[in-house]
This record gives C-alpha cells, sequence and structure tokens, in this order.
C-alpha cells in the first residue's frame, strides 16, 4: 500500500467563503424569477434563529431544501457556472485561498467539505482545484423530480464520518491533516485532525477553540 497523505478539509460556507451561499443562492434565484418572496420570509425567519444558534445547522438546511421540491435538478445545473462566477468567487476569502494554495504546493490532497449542494459546489471544486468534493445532495424521487429532502445531508457528525469514510478509501493521515471551519457543527471534522483551524467563528467554536488551543484566522 503507497504511504499515505496529509489533506486539508475546508468548508465552505463563512470559511472559504467569506459569507453564506444559501443567502447568495436565493438572491440569485430571486433575480431570476425562481424563488416565490414567501418562501424567501419563511427562510429569512427561521435564518434568524439559526444566526442565535436557537435551531441547528441540519434543521437550518433540511428547512432550505423543501425550496426544491417538485422541481428538476437541471434546472439548477444549467446555471451552476454563472452563479459560481458572478456570486460566489468574488466573496471568496484570500486569506483561504492563500491557505489552499499553501496546501496544493505540498501536494495534500484538498477536499472541500460542505453542507451545501453539489450542483453549485461542482464548479467551486473544479475551479479551485480540489480533489475531492464531500456536500449535501438532493434526493430524486422516481418521477425524477426532486423531493425537497436530501440523499446525503453533509452537516455535524455526518460531515466528520464521510471525511472518515474518504480517509479510509484514500489513505488519508488524518493525524498529519488539516482542516477549516467556521461553526460548532464543525467541531467533529475539527477533532478529527492533527491540524485544527478556526475561522471567523461562532462564539460557540471560539469558545471550543479557545479551550482546545486551536488556532483562531480571519478572512
Amino acid at each position: 500500500m503507497p504511504s499515505s497523505k496529509p489533506a486539508a478539509f475546508f468548508d465552505f460556507d463563512k470559511t472559504l467563503l467569506t459569507t453564506n451561499s444559501a443567502k447568495l443562492g436565493m438572491w440569485y434565484l430571486y433575480k431570476r424569477g425562481m424563488l416565490p418572496a414567501s418562501f424567501a420570509a419563511f427562510a429569512g425567519m427561521f435564518n434568524l434563529f439559526y444566526k442565535r444558534h436557537i435551531i441547528s445547522e441540519e434543521r437550518m438546511a433540511r428547512i432550505l431544501i423543501l425550496y426544491y421540491r417538485g422541481k428538476r435538478l437541471s434546472d439548477f445545473e444549467e446555471g451552476a457556472e454563472y452563479f459560481y462566477h458572478h456570486y460566489l468567487k468574488p466573496k471568496l476569502s484570500p486569506g483561504m485561498l492563500s491557505r489552499l494554495s499553501w496546501h496544493h504546493k505540498r501536494g495534500h490532497v484538498c477536499v472541500l467539505i460542505s453542507g451545501s449542494i453539489r450542483y453549485y459546489l461542482t464548479a467551486v471544486a473544479r475551479d479551485l482545484g480540489f480533489h475531492h468534493l464531500l456536500c449535501t445532495d438532493l434526493e430524486v424521487g422516481p418521477d425524477g423530480l426532486l423531493t425537497g429532502r436530501p440523499s446525503v445531508l453533509c452537516v455535524d457528525a455526518t460531515k466528520a464520518s464521510l471525511a472518515a469514510d474518504l480517509a479510509r478509501t484514500q489513505n488519508l493521515d488524518l493525524g498529519a491533516s488539516y482542516a477549516y471551519g467556521n461553526h460548532q457543527s464543525d467541531i467533529p471534522l475539527l477533532e478529527m485532525v492533527g491540524h485544527p483551524f478556526a475561522v471567523a467563528p461562532t462564539h460557540p467554536l471560539l469558545k471550543t477553540a479557545a479551550q482546545r488551543g486551536w488556532p483562531v484566522l480571519g478572512f
């Protein structure tokens, strides 16, 4: 078996990206006439609860995914490149892009790992040279339409589980690996690696980082 390699796991929203991609996505879909104002208001209300840590990241993700019920995935895939280049790419963190370049130069296996959705993260991963993408996938029903549920929801312990599975199949050295996250739900992932970093962290993650001596980075 070849020798194991270090990996670098990058969360996306408010880590590699300086803002929340779902917020940008809703604005993009609204401008295209694909998002009813009523759903935007509904999601905005729950986002206030999420910001105050009243509801979990998993609960917030499931609420947002309800929007896709009854729609076709292809309708979103066809605009994904435009969305990335015009909405997401300008909001990428210069500091985190520098960290990503540092890992590439050292031959580390770079992994984009996020609770966000595959159809637009594929463009991110391809443009930035990530070797692997672990993320949320939308469930497609027998009729070919989206069900409004995830088939994989890459948050909390599931995010860490997917990373562990990748480490096993790709022979990654987690003890020599790095991980970057901003939210307390990233703690299971950060705990897995030898070099965890809290990026512009939420207060709960900042508290944990201080207790455990994890470095804290800005954008």
